[in-house]
């Protein structure tokens, strides 16, 4: 029976065979006309992609017969990339071009830029010292990208930058007082005074015993034609948070275009000019005055006003005193003519026409200004016939 049914099974599987050979003739025939008719190139979703994987997966080398939505090649680096999947438990995490700059670098380039305040260049430099392989585009990108300016310089900088830039343009303002004798005792009078940043030369706006708000305000319209006869106007003005500085005062100036900048309170070196100017005519002028009456405070900071704005050497400006004008060279005592003769060890004789002097530790060169330090030297005095 055996031997029957042997042959029968044979006959039948061979005709499946055949049958099934001429189906999938037909489809793959069928499958290429419809393929002709659709664009060059198909767009698979991951989860078509799936499905094509699952069922070709098995197909061997025939698959280069019968995939025609992609290349062969395309499916089987798809085969290679879901083995990946497989091994890892997670897919692939590839994305077009270039990868991306591991975080611990990114956040390595932002922290030197926030600390330091160094450029793309500096912080590229850094990093090759480290041995971190990032090209100069990068460190620039990563910089724009987390808003900062991939220059040295960020932000508004610092307020000593900002007095650089605006010298010229820049005044500032206080208040100083002074204790006066009056009939009726001793009285506060109150100084309010402008000082140009650049030039250090100072105005005295008013003087009065009540600085109350309509009195600073006609001192501010009373600056304001002041300000309009500079060579350069004023932009900006620097004020502490004194409350004899009204909204009235400040609204006066800011309505000729200048900016007023309050400062403070408690921060007196943000009004260093002014406030140095405060310590300077108290300690050379007002200490050594007792007052009496507004009249003779008004002559005596009047007087020290128009030394330190002609005669004074100033620090600041290479201990030299501030010029007439704008442009104009410091005053300066013409030195008579004669000779100067100066020995080792001993003191330096000055000899000419009318003059005698002795000069002492031996100074190197002779410079005489207005106002300039004379503890050196002895003052000179017309020599007898």
């Amino acid at each position: 029976m055996g031997r029957l049914l042997q042959p029968l099974l044979v006959y039948l599987s061979v005709a499946t065979d055949r049958e099934l050979a001429r189906q999938v003739q037909f489809l793959k025939e069928e499958n290429r006309i419809l393929r002709d008719k659709l664009p060059a190139r198909i767009t698979v979703t991951p989860r078509e992609r799936q499905r094509l994987i699952k069922y070709g997966r098995g197909l061997g080398q025939a698959i280069q017969e019968l995939v025609t939505i992609v290349t062969p090649r395309t499916f089987v680096r798809w085969l290679s990339g879901e083995k990946d999947r497989t091994r890892s438990g997670r897919p692939p995490e590839r994305k077009p071009g270039r990868p991306k700059t591991p975080e611990d670098i990114r956040g390595l380039v932002v922290r030197l830029a926030k600390e330091t305040g160094w450029g793309y260049t500096r912080i590229l430099g850094e990093l090759k010292k480290l041995g971190v392989p990032v090209a100069r585009s990068t460190v620039v990108a990563i910089l724009k990208e987390n808003g900062l300016d991939p220059g040295p310089k960020r932000g508004e900088g610092t307020w000593s930058e900002f007095i650089r830039r605006h010298t010229d343009t820049l005044w500032a303002t206080d208040f100083f007082s002074k204790k006066v004798w009056t009939t009726n005792g001793l009285v506060d009078v109150f100084v309010l005074f402008f000082i140009h940043v650049e030039t250090r030369r100072v105005h005295v706006a008013g003087i009065t015993v009540n600085p109350d708000e309509s009195w600073v305000v006609q001192q501010a319209r009373n600056m304001s034609m002041v300000f309009a006869e500079q060579a350069t106007p004023p932009k900006y003005l620097i004020l502490d948070m004194d409350s004899k500085f009204t909204a009235r005062f400040r609204a006066t100036l800011e309505s000729d275009g200048i900016e007023v900048i309050r400062v403070g309170p408690k921060k007196p070196n943000l009004n260093a000019f002014a406030e140095r100017f405060v310590q300077t005519i108290r300690q050379e002028c007002l200490d050594h005055f007792v007052c009496f009456g507004v009249d003779h405070l008004r002559h005596v900071v009047g007087k020290f006003v128009a030394f330190y704005n002609r005669h004074r050497p100033h620090q600041g400006r290479g201990n030299r005193t501030l010029p007439a004008a704008c442009g104009d060279e410091p005053d300066t005592i013409p030195f008579p003519g004669g000779t100067v003769g100066c020995r080792e060890g001993k003191r330096s004789r000055v000899e000419a026409p009318g003059f005698q002097g002795v000069f002492r530790d031996n100074p190197v060169s002779i410079s005489l200004q207005t106002g300039a330090d004379m503890r050196n030297c002895l003052v000179f005095e017309p020599s007898t016939p």
